[in-house]
């Protein structure tokens, strides 16, 4: 199968880039290259003869033809997007331009590609979104984000990511587009952009800075290896029936402060402090974000009982590797502390 990736220099987009070209499809990285995304991460991929790599933005409509008309991809996986909830506080027009105008111009261009082609059957469009759209839930544990919930977006990017969801929908529905589509809990393991929970934490420790947890660190979020959303996305774009969504979570709830403790308790372990004191120290309570959704959790029966997927990874485990990534990657994420906003407090609503 020849895939054209979305976004594929970011952190689930490059993962997803990796894991297909290690499975023998072609792959075309089609990505603008803003703040967050790095070649880096596929480095290795790119010297696969199945990779190529295309520099455009989803908004542009010109060169998404031309990408289409170039590589002729069987697939669609459509990732791109502005991601940070903190930055779309801040600048929500970016993620309306990236993440509403960029998805239209995406289907616009495969509908005219896959009509032009004759509609071939085995032709996605593959959307892939997040649990935010869903809004927040309460602490009992029996109730989770199912495919049916109703959408109750919260922040700038989780409206955005809802209105790219409904494009999606409408044009299978007016136009046939054969689409699929799949909304994901919190992500973290290798190549995690450094402005990110998991990584802020890992890297501030490092750093003897604090380690800020926003409000009182009992919002709860489903934490999913990035390694094993992507074998889930590329299970969902081959085998996923059409016009269906599927929620792919990790089956780890934990709460913000217990996650921060855990890598702490890590940190100890792998590179202890010179003082002997524990990274818990550097813990730090700070002003929570502007409408900051208490919890995440996502049901994924769907896609267990209609596509045998499950996650492989414990939290537990999935932190381990995390941790030790980081440790080893030191070159790859000083690289990127210099980028715009990386390490600083954003999100704060003034």
């Amino acid at each position: 199968m020849k895939i054209l990736v979305t976004g594929g220099a970011g952190f689930i987009g490059s993962a997803v880039v990796r894991l297909a070209i290690s499975r023998g499809h072609q792959v075309v990285n089609l990505d603008a290259l803003t703040y967050a995304a790095c070649l880096a991460n596929v480095a290795e991929a790119a010297q696969s003869p199945l990779y190529a790599f295309e520099q455009a933005d989803i908004r542009d409509r010109a060169a998404l033809d031309r990408v289409f008309e170039a590589h002729k991809p069987d697939a669609v996986m459509h990732l791109a997007a502005e991601s940070h909830v903190d930055r779309s506080i801040d600048g929500p027009g970016d993620f309306v331009e990236t993440n509403i105008t960029g998805t239209y111009q995406m289907l616009e261009a495969a509908r005219k590609y896959w009509t032009a082609a004759g509609k071939p059957e085995g032709f996605r469009f593959h959307h892939i979104s997040t649990d935010e759209v869903y809004g927040s839930l309460p602490a009992d544990p029996a109730v989770m984000f199912t495919e049916d919930t109703a959408y109750d977006p919260r922040s700038p990017y989780s409206a955005s990511k809802a209105a790219s969801d409904h494009l999606v929908r409408a044009w299978a529905e007016t136009y046939g587009l054969p689409v699929v589509l799949t909304n994901c809990s919190n992500n973290y393991g290798p190549y995690h952009f450094p402005e990110k929970l998991i990584p802020v934490v890992i890297l501030n420790a490092l750093a003897g800075k604090e380690l800020p947890i926003y409000g009182d660190g009992s919002n709860v979020r489903d934490w999913l290896y990035v390694e094993d959303h992507a074998d889930a996305l590329l299970l969902v774009v081959q085998k996923g029936a059409l016009g269906r969504s599927y929620n792919i979570g990790g089956e780890n709830e934990r709460s913000n402060l217990e996650l921060v403790q855990t890598l702490c308790e890590i940190l100890d372990g792998k590179r202890p402090r010179a003082d002997g004191a524990s990274y818990k120290d550097q813990i730090t309570f700070v002003t929570d974000r502007p409408g900051h959704d208490a919890r995440y959790a996502i049901d994924p029966s769907r896609i267990r009982d209609e596509l045998g997927w499950r996650p492989s990874v414990t939290v537990e485990e999935g932190l381990e590797r995390t941790v030790q990534w980081y440790l080893d990657n030191e070159t790859w994420w000083r690289a990127l502390q210099d980028r715009d906003g990386v390490g600083q407090r954003l999100g704060t609503g003034k």
